[in-house]
This record gives structure tokens, sequence and C-alpha cells, in this order.
């Protein structure tokens, strides 16, 4: 059931809002000359109204950098008073809550290690309390949907209005190119279930490093997401966490040019071809659908002879070999094997568990 959330507009509460939205600005805030003059140049790209800096960073392991703390929020005000950009900052716990607001920060936003403890979203939604302040909620380490749907149910129903999901990718043990997996089918889902709520993506912390930042973006923006959160330093070679994930600000200015800014719809002469592709879309899925339900029913007499006759539910002969000429054919008729195998794996749990049910039943076959 999609949950129910009262959510403002963005375009409602921030008077700097245009698509895409660009938040930009250094991982963590090192020395106040590095924010200063990461801010200038951030303030003039057109896109940049929000500037972003790590405050607190604590690390997997102690030892490493965990961020220079208070003193930096007066770097921000600075910051803030030279350009006019406004200013977002992660929270973890009440206190930095209190220190942000006193300091005039505009925009809080919660991380994936705290997203994750109910205990703590609670906290930082009770030290909010009613000040009219936004705040942005970026998705778990682990795929984790629900982690992410009910820290932003949470927040909300604390009163707090002025929301927005950020896609920071998902930790995954196989091997990819990503420092953080996008399994872009789950904001895409987030979407479905919670349209009102603002969702941009964080190209730094999925690609973990700048090669491959560009497509994200331009996938994230064709994916009808509302803006991008990137981090830039203003030499990025030096920074003190996360220098390979880091931009300058004259790259990112580069980039913001080279992306497409597509349109959700068309002209009537599109939208009537786009409406016929559909329907043959919507007739192949009625077609596929009842050939599954024919499959399982066969896979549930297979399981009624496998019962009567003694033999386990599992064949792996069977299920490589399936798997062979499945991922071949299908690579012939133009589909990837990641898709086939994903697709063969979903069919292939679903009738185990058929067989399953069968052996199970008490009443005779």
């Amino acid at each position: 059931m999609s949950p129910t959330l009262d959510i403002v507009p963005i375009e409602n509460w921030l008077p700097v809002f245009q698509q895409p939205l660009v938040i930009s600005g250094p991982c963590s805030a090192e020395t106040e000359k590095q924010v200063i003059e990461t801010a200038a140049e951030l303030a003039r790209i057109p896109q940049v109204r929000i500037f972003r800096a790590g405050i607190w960073k604590p690390r997997t392991r102690p030892g490493a950098f965990e961020g220079v703390g208070k003193k930096g929020l007066k770097w921000l005000q600075k910051a803030k008073l030279e350009t006019g950009l406004l200013l977002t900052v992660e929270v973890a716990n009440p206190k930095h809550v209190r220190e942000a607001l006193d300091h005039g920060i505009d925009i809080l936003w919660i991380g994936a290690r705290t997203i994750v403890n109910p205990f703590s979203v609670q906290e930082i939604g009770e030290a909010i309390g009613n000040q009219n302040i936004p705040v942005m909620i970026k998705n778990p380490l682990n795929p984790d949907l629900k982690t992410w749907l009910g820290g932003i149910e949470r927040l909300n129903q604390m009163g707090l209005k002025k929301l927005m999901a950020i896609h920071r990718g998902f930790s995954f043990f196989n091997r990819s190119p990503y420092r953080n997996a996008p399994m872009w089918e789950i904001p895409i889902e987030l979407k479905r279930l919670c349209p009102e709520i603002p969702l941009i993506v964080d190209p730094s912390h999925i690609c973990g490093n700048r090669e491959l930042i560009l497509p994200t973006i331009q996938k994230a923006l064709d994916l009808e997401m509302n803006g991008i959160m990137i981090e830039t330093h203003i030499n990025p070679s030096k920074a003190l966490t996360d220098k390979n994930q880091q931009i300058t600000p004259l790259q990112l200015s580069d980039m913001l040019a080279k992306l497409i800014l597509r349109r959700e719809s068309g002209g009537v002469e599109f939208e009537q071809k786009l409406e016929e592709l559909r329907s043959e879309i919507d007739k192949l899925d009625e077609e596929l659908i009842d050939i599954l339900a024919r499959r399982m029913a066969v896979v549930k007499e297979i399981g009624k002879y496998k019962k009567v006759n003694k033999i386990t539910i599992l064949q792996l002969k069977r299920w490589n070999q399936l798997i062979h000429d499945r991922v071949e054919t299908g690579i012939k008729l133009g589909l990837s094997r990641e898709f086939i195998l994903k697709l063969l794996g979903t069919v292939h749990e679903e009738g185990i568990q058929r067989q399953i049910d069968v052996m199970n039943q008490d009443e005779p076959l």
C-alpha cells in the first residue's frame, strides 16, 4: 500500500528552485580558504544555488579526517554572506541539528548511516521540532526501500513537510565500476509510491570516481529525477576525503553544459504515436502474464509428480542446463545476459515455492 505523505511542493519552499536543482560543494569543509574559494567559484555557475559541505565526517574506522566540527559552520556562514548561496549540511544527532540551526543552515540532510536507525531519525526530528526547515533524506547503505521510506514517513508524521529524497546508491558486493551500485529500480519504486516527494541523485557517491559522473547524471535526469547533489572542491587532488569522486567547479560547469534536458511530454502527434506503442506493450504484458500463469500451473503438476515419486524439488543439472539454453536464446534475440538471469531467477524462485507448497499439502493428490 502506498504511504500517505503531506509534502509541500519544492517550488513552494525553495525560492531558488529550477529544474534541475543543483546542490554542490566539497565533501568536507577543510579550511576557511577552501570553503570560501569553492563557494565563490560555484556561485558563478547559474544553476548552482545551494552550497553543501560536510562538517561532521565520522569514518568507518577511527583515525582518518572526521571533519572540522562546529568551527566549520562559521566558514559556511561567511560563504553564504559573500555569495548568496543557501547552505546545507549533514546532521546525525540532535547536537548537530542545534548547532547547524544556530548558524543559519538553510537545509539539513540525514545520511545513509543515520537513516537506518529509527531512534536517531526520531531524535533528529524532535530536535528540529516546529522549526520550518527542509530536510533531505539519503537512502540507506543497503538496498532497503522500506527503511528509506520509513525514515521519510517518520519525519513527515512528526510535522516535517519540506522533505526531499537523495539517491546515493547502495553497497553491493558484486564487482562493479561503481562505488555504490545505482540500482535505479529502487528510487524509481520510491517515486512510484511517493510521487509527491522531490528526488535528486548524488552521482559522487554512486560513482566513486569522476569519470562516471556525467553519464550517471544524465541517466538520473532521463528518469525524471529533480536534480543533483554533487561534490566539488577547489583542488580535488588535495582533498582530505573522497578525492577521487570530487570535481572542480569548472568541471561541473562543463558537465552541466553537456546535459540533455528532455521534456516529459510532446505534441499531439507524439502522444498519439506513444499511446499506440503503449497499447502494444499492454497487449504483450497480458500475454506474458498469461504465459507465466500457465507455466506455474505446469510447475505445480511437476511438484505433484515429484511428491508421488519421492523426488527432491531442486534438480541442479536441469536448472544449469535451462540457464545455459535460455541465456543463449535470449542473447540471440537481443536481450542482455543480466536481464535473462534476473528474470529466470525470479521465475525459478516462484516455481520452487510452488513445489514446496505442493510437498507440504496433506490432502491426497
